[in-house]
């Protein structure tokens, strides 16, 4: 096949750009690796920033999102046994946060572009990316029991951390940054309504844990634990009386327990690759960058790279000019560490680290009181949530 840009990866990252593409009238082919049963079961994050719910309703991807995701106007930061609300709105000018669910933008996203858009083929496996640096780039793939060949003008990346676009890179020609975390996260699904109407950031002695939620009718929480553990070794009692503990408050605030039908453990890490582009194989969502989930980032950066990426694609194509398609890699990396940043921020300030004094967990409660009861502090801390905007 030919095309102007080969997707690698079927997930929120390749199809909103598939569809940021469609409509500026730019062809594309998508290869995702996977079925799409998985693809659209595929758990992840559940937290949109405002700027990535704008560009889900600008490309006609947001109908459903807005009947049936929960608009979240702020956090409350628990600690000390006492809760601390921040007014997103109040302290960035009306911006806010979706919960909605990754599985569902991505079936939103899979519908449209099988209805509209170009070609989107499931189990097709890349297998390497050539001529980057020509000008002329070819994706190898596997698709139907038979090797095949996509030409294209452009190869996008969007294959996450495991993929293979980052690796058609030569080594001597990028840099990579990481920091890992002495601490994972164990999460669970819950057949329960969510015991809050926002998201619950706890830090206690005990370990931070998180209350979020999928759905009216589905609670989303998690656990600090040690890295390695395993799943199995939590049974659901010690799971609902450990979030007990590290959710106490004085007053009369009480968590509700379900059935809960779902465990993972997730590491906690951050990770950057530099540059995001090389000749005409751009980087794009985790296939760049990986961030802690506490500060609720991961697919808004993604999201975030595509939309930068798109825009000038159609500055190129409308112009001529390369100029934004050369800035890529500077534009998108400075929004990146920004967000890595905050990542940090909220995960270092939130977590008990095993190792740390209890000098340590009193900077820790220190910061914590600051964001309480410093407009200028809790302003700081909405406004990366709620996300900067998309330039």
């Amino acid at each position: 096949m030919r095309t102007t840009v080969g997707i690698i990866g079927g997930g929120p990252a390749g199809l909103l750009l598939a569809r940021l593409l469609h409509r500026a009238g730019i062809d594309s082919v998508v290869l995702e690796n996977r079925d799409r049963a998985y693809v659209e079961q595929r758990q992840r994050a559940g937290i949109l920033e405002q700027g990535t719910v704008d560009a889900l309703r600008a490309c006609g991807a947001g109908a459903r999102m807005d009947r049936e995701g929960l608009e979240h106007h702020g956090i409350e930061l628990r600690f000390d046994r006492r809760g601390h609300r921040i007014d997103f709105p109040a302290l960035t000018g009306g911006r806010s946060v979706m919960v909605y669910a990754q599985t569902e933008v991505v079936k939103d996203l899979v519908a449209l572009q099988l209805a509209e858009g170009g070609p989107l083929l499931f189990e097709a496996r890349a297998l390497a990316v050539e001529g980057a640096d020509t000008g002329s780039p070819v994706v190898r793939y596997t698709h139907r029991g038979r090797e095949q060949t996509l030409s294209c003008d452009v190869v996008v990346g969007c294959d996450g951390f495991h993929g293979i676009a980052r690796s058609a890179i030569p080594e001597a020609a990028r840099r990579t940054y990481e920091r890992t975390y002495p601490y994972s996260w164990l999460g669970i699904l819950a057949d329960v309504p969510p015991s809050c109407d926002e998201l619950i950031y706890a830090h206690s002695p005990r370990g931070f844990a998180l209350h979020s939620m999928r759905t009216p009718s589905v609670s989303r929480l998690y656990l600090q634990v040690p890295n390695g553990t395993d799943p199995a070794d939590w049974s659901e009692e010690r799971i609902w009386e450990e979030l007990d503990a590290r959710f106490a408050v004085d007053t009369d605030w009480t968590l509700e327990r379900g059935p809960i039908t779902a465990k993972s453990v997730t590491p906690m890490r951050s990770w950057v690759t530099e540059p995001m582009r090389h000749g005409s194989l751009f980087l794009a969502g985790d296939a760049a960058h990986i961030v802690p989930p506490t500060g609720a980032k991961g697919l808004n950066l993604a999201v975030s790279d595509v939309v930068v990426l798109a825009r000038a694609l159609e500055h190129r194509q409308r112009t001529g000019s390369a100029e934004l398609l050369d800035a890529y890699s500077d534009t998108c990396l400075r929004r990146v560490w920004r967000a890595e940043h905050f990542s940090y921020f909220m995960t270092t300030a939130l977590h008990t680290d095993p190792e740390q004094s209890d000098f340590d967990g009193r900077l820790q409660l220190a910061q914590l009181h600051r964001i309480a009861d410093s407009t200028a502090a809790a302003t700081e801390l909405a406004e990366n949530y709620t996300g900067l905007p998309i330039r």
